[in-house]
């Protein structure tokens, strides 16, 4: 190995819908008996449901596969409303974990639908957030993910409203958004853009890095669709060696020169610092800052209301006074300390 220096992509990592997603699911684990159910996993990321399938939770993908007055969570993809009514029909307690970044296209296409819009949604077929999406009005939504696709549908009666995936890259959103838009005009679209501000923060941090590296090394699992846009991005941007990988385990033992390190939206902390301790570079690390991203989703309500009722009850039964107790500060607990904490003593 004789890596010479690496440019390490800030922001990377963790977002704050799976900063949330993962400390509320932590918490679940905490706080019920053995075993906590998770429709989908949690987020796409092989070492956090490793991590969480350790602590006893069981990962599903029907909601029939949950016994009756178990605690449930939904993933931070989001869910169709169906799963949602029978998850609370089924469970003991559950929690809807969903980025509210997807719940705002959830809300968007609920009211173009009602409004008597078609709506053309560009994501990725069989993805979480795209099948969750479909279901909030299967009659009024068409899917693509190609201009092919575009062209083969109909000419609408009705107005037409074009929504997107979250995680999509600006450059697979705008390829697909402008030939919507050649072949619908009068298309309506969102004010504020449907792309979630992380996956593109970390596009825009990898693309000012990769004319100056040799090789590029991006954190994350094959089924994160942010991070698959990130490795797709470094290649179209000219990065001869690109590596996607889970950990470093997988890197080959020749790279050398300078390299840029990044991590999707999904992926751990402790996984970046164990690719920079593996490449080792001579010449140290130096990390790029293209923005500050101070975003914070905080815990769904049933989860802080349960967690209040909690902290009081222990209040009160130790003699404390319930009054001068601070409450806990969940935006200065990070989801990789959480993660950490997991592991077995």
């Amino acid at each position: 190995m004789a890596v010479d220096k690496v440019l390490l992509a800030s922001p990377r990592g963790f977002c704050a819908g799976v900063e949330m997603a993962i400390k509320a699911l932590a918490w679940m684990v905490r706080t019920f008996d053995e075993p906590v159910y998770c429709y989908h996993e949690i987020v796409h990321n092989k070492i956090v449901v490793d991590r969480f399938i350790a602590q006893g939770v069981i990962f599903v993908d029907s909601i029939d596969e949950v016994p009756v007055g178990s605690p449930i969570m939904l993933s931070a993809h989001g869910s169709a409303p169906e799963v949602v009514a029978a998850a609370r029909s089924r469970g003991s307690y559950v929690v809807d974990a969903v980025c509210p970044l997807v719940t705002k296209v959830h809300h968007e296409v609920k009211t173009r639908a009602s409004k008597g819009y078609h709506i053309v949604y560009i994501g990725h077929e069989g993805h979480e957030e795209a099948v969750g999406t479909m279901a909030v009005a299967p009659a009024s939504i068409s899917r693509v993910q190609s201009m092919e696709e575009v062209d083969s549908l109909p000419n609408f009666d009705t107005q037409v409203a074009m929504l997107a995936q979250t995680t999509l890259s600006h450059r697979e959103w705008n390829e697909i958004a402008v030939h919507v838009r050649k072949k619908y005009p009068d298309v309506w679209t969102p004010g504020k853009s449907d792309l979630c501000f992380a996956t593109t923060n970390r596009q825009t941090a990898l693309i000012s890095l990769a004319g100056r590296v040799d090789s590029f090394v991006i954190i994350g699992s094959s089924n994160s669709s942010n991070t698959r846009a990130l490795e797709r991005l470094a290649i179209e941007a000219g990065c001869q060696n690109v590596f996607r990988i889970n950990s470093y385990h997988e890197l080959p033992q020749n790279l050398n020169g300078t390299v840029g390190v990044t991590a999707g939206a999904s992926a751990p902390e402790e996984l970046v610092q164990g690719v920079l301790e593996f490449l080792s570079p001579k010449n140290g690390v130096e990390e790029v800052f293209v923005t500050d991203e101070d975003e914070y989703f905080p815990p769904p309500r049933n989860i802080r209301d349960l967690q209040q009722a909690i902290d009081t009850a222990i209040t009160v039964m130790s003699g404390a006074s319930v009054m001068n107790t601070a409450s806990m500060d969940d935006r200065a607990l990070a989801a990789s300390s959480v993660l950490e904490a997991l592991l077995p003593t």
